[in-house]
């Protein structure tokens, strides 16, 4: 059995642990995540764990979907062609409903920053150059978990497609880790690679993102929070 196949089991062992442990020191700096890479996980019992870097502002990518879909399913007109588009934009990744979506409701970014508390989180004439941080994206998730579990938005990441709209695979990072009921992934291969993604489970939300490639960030995800839930089964 290799060494990640035992982290795996562990985690999968492990993650009950999540929603009731006590909350990590928040100087915690977990050597095995590279700089690349920002990762975050929190549990609505307000459990709280990140990377050094996980409060830093970095391009939204695709992240930003999520904020423009919770806006409009919640504050919008209510037209099914919004809640259309929003399943689009959700399990495919489709950057033309977010273009048709975002135009409609431009301030739907900044709003969601606002109501949520992310502070690391901003809007821009283009959703598609937004920022977000990996801490806004789980704190964002698992606040959706505690006040509006109903919401479409985790059935639509749960039921998502294994191929995005432009072709591009979605099967990295958060998503690979035990427990994982549904996902969100945003890239761009535009000079440096550059992805995220972003899972929700059974009282947990966890979010990664890495100035490289899915199997870099795939790498740091699956080496990280295993042995974060070590450090927590063993109450170091």
């Amino acid at each position: 059995m290799s060494r990640r196949t035992v982290m795996w089991c562990v985690a999968a062992a492990a993650a009950g642990l999540l929603i009731g442990a006590p909350a990590a020191n928040a100087d915690e700096d977990p050597a095995t995540v590279p700089s690349r890479t920002a990762l975050s996980v929190r549990t609505p019992g307000g459990f709280a764990w990140g990377t050094a870097n996980e409060h830093e502002s970095r391009s939204a990518l695709s992240m930003s979907k999520l904020y423009i879909v919770d806006y409009a399913l919640r504050h919008g007109d209510g037209a099914p062609e919004d809640r259309a588009l929003a399943e689009r934009m959700i399990r495919d990744s489709d950057d033309g409903a977010a273009t048709q979506l975002a135009n409609k409701y431009p301030q739907a970014i900044e709003a969601t920053a606002s109501e949520y508390g992310l502070r690391a989180t901003h809007g821009s004439a283009d959703w598609g150059r937004s920022s977000t941080s990996t801490a806004d994206l789980t704190e964002f998730l698992v606040t959706k978990q505690r006040t509006d579990p109903g919401s479409p938005i985790f059935g639509w990441m749960a039921g998502a497609s294994n191929t995005a709209a432009d072709g591009t695979p979605q099967n990295w990072g958060t998503a690979q880790l035990p427990g994982v009921q549904g996902s969100k992934w945003g890239w761009s291969d535009l000079d440096t690679p550059e992805v995220a993604s972003a899972s929700f489970g059974t009282g947990f939300s966890v979010a990664a993102h890495t100035y490289g490639t899915p199997a870099e960030q795939s790498a740091d995800v699956l080496d990280a929070l295993p042995a974060v839930l070590l450090r927590l089964v063993s109450g170091r």
